[in-house]
């Protein structure tokens, strides 16, 4: 059977460039019979037909003199958000995948209180989560993160020379063979939800850096945070009521 490299069957199917195609692979939006496209120069069939999802538009869900708050769609990374908005700057990050509240801030004074409120875990950030298996029981992950790079892209591993790390973990529902977490976080490393809860053996759903199995994203977002009497809450996308289904 003949084959090509995914990107340029890709821009065939699609009718674009081959630069496009390649950084819709990049950005993880091209899937084959479920199961992401990883490598955008990789031989794949010649008939293959790829599945490309859709980013869903940038939306502010709030805005006032000191912050911008926007419910960030999956597959963008925080950076490509900011440049959207040259008045603000990102108080935060989320990762490309993980989708929900976004906070960016207007002024310097605000940005410096609001730091200072993350750093003393006065922040309160709830994520939702579907992952392996089924999580019948509430518990709580306090095991140290240290992050490392790993061909160039961040690593996170439980060690004894890592930084605290907490993570509450409460199950809301099962579904088939997997489950539906409400997490709420402590002081925020860099992966944390996804390093914590693959260390419970419970890998979040298309997160396959840790463990988790493929599916079209990374099955993680952002639902609410709450910072200096402020709450801000985004409704979780469709996609996460089609897992329960």
């Amino acid at each position: 059977m003949n084959q090509d490299k995914a990107y340029k069957l890709l821009a065939l199917q699609e009718g674009i460039s081959n630069n496009e195609a390649k950084a819709l692979i990049d950005r993880g939006l091209v899937s084959v019979e479920g199961k992401k496209v990883l490598i955008a120069r990789g031989e794949i069939d010649a008939d293959t037909r790829f599945t490309v999802e859709k980013i869903e538009k940038i939306r502010p869900v709030f805005e006032n003199d000191d912050l911008i708050v926007i419910d960030k769609p999956a597959f963008m990374n925080a950076e490509e958000i900011e440049r959207q908005f040259p008045q603000a700057v990102l108080l935060h990050r989320l990762d490309r995948e993980t989708s929900g509240v976004l906070l960016l801030v207007k002024n310097e004074e605000f940005r410096e209180k609001a730091i200072k409120a993350f750093k003393r875990d006065e922040v309160y950030k709830e994520y939702s989560a579907w992952v392996e298996g089924h999580v019948t029981e509430e518990t709580v992950i306090d095991k140290p993160i240290i992050t490392e790079k790993r061909g160039g892209k961040a690593f996170s591993k439980i060690s004894k020379a890592g930084k605290p790390a907490i993570t509450e973990v409460y199950p809301e529902l099962i579904s088939g063979k997997k489950s539906k977490l409400k997490l709420v976080i402590h002081h925020g490393r860099t992966h944390q939800i996804r390093c914590h809860l693959r260390s419970i053996n419970f890998p979040i759903i298309g997160d396959e850096q840790y463990g988790g199995r493929p599916s079209k994203r990374v099955m993680l977002h952002a639902r609410v945070i709450e910072l200096l009497g402020m709450r801000f809450e985004v409704k979780e996308p469709k996609v996460f009521d089609h897992f329960a289904s």
